[in-house]
């Protein structure tokens, strides 16, 4: 397993060891003691699975502290572009966004740590999403950012379907607008 730092900080890329042969392949998706090594020292409590249709998008979802989730997120078939984006205050790369393709041929995660809103958009004509999360969803403690904010400036690698996202993500704040209440540690 290999973690490769982004321009975030906290945030990881992780490239999965894969063992191919006749019958498929076998690859190791989580390792605690991998993740510790890294520094890295979240307890995931939750995991999530969504299926999407091409030119849907989700997000950016947040979940404000005490609540607030770490990701680690993967595509098991298909292809997503998912982003991030820093809400940590005090961090000097708030307000940045990192973008990365994942999918089911190149089986990377992305680690997410919690201070970040989350969304991502399918690529593919389906796509099934996997979610480990260091929280328990509370729905009281969600939040969301308009996922097309000047002010963020996401480059998606698509336009969105309007028709597929929910009235929630439709009506979402700007990044100028947005309740938050996690600081960088």
């Amino acid at each position: 397993m290999k973690f490769i730092k982004t321009k975030i900080q906290g945030l990881w890329i992780i490239e999965p060891r894969v063992f191919v042969d006749a019958r498929g392949f076998f690859m190791e998706s989580y390792n605690r003691r991998k993740f510790w090594e890294n520094g890295i020292y979240e307890e995931f409590v939750q995991d999530n699975i969504s299926r999407s249709i091409k030119g849907t998008l989700r997000g950016l979802h947040y979940q404000l502290s005490p609540h607030s989730q770490g990701k680690l997120v993967r595509v098991t078939e298909g292809a997503v572009f998912d982003v991030a984006v820093d809400l940590r205050l005090g961090s000097s790369t708030f307000g940045k966004w990192f973008g990365y393709t994942l999918s089911a041929e190149n089986r990377h995660a992305l680690y997410i740590p919690p201070g970040f809103a989350h969304g991502f958009c399918v690529l593919t004509e389906e796509a099934e999403f996997t979610y480990k999360c260091t929280t328990f969803y509370a729905p009281e403690a969600e939040r969301s950012i308009i996922w097309n904010d000047p002010q963020i400036s996401i480059e998606w690698p698509i336009t969105p379907d309007l028709r597929l996202m929910s009235e929630k993500d439709k009506k979402a704040p700007t990044l100028d607008k947005a309740e938050i209440n996690f600081y960088f540690k």
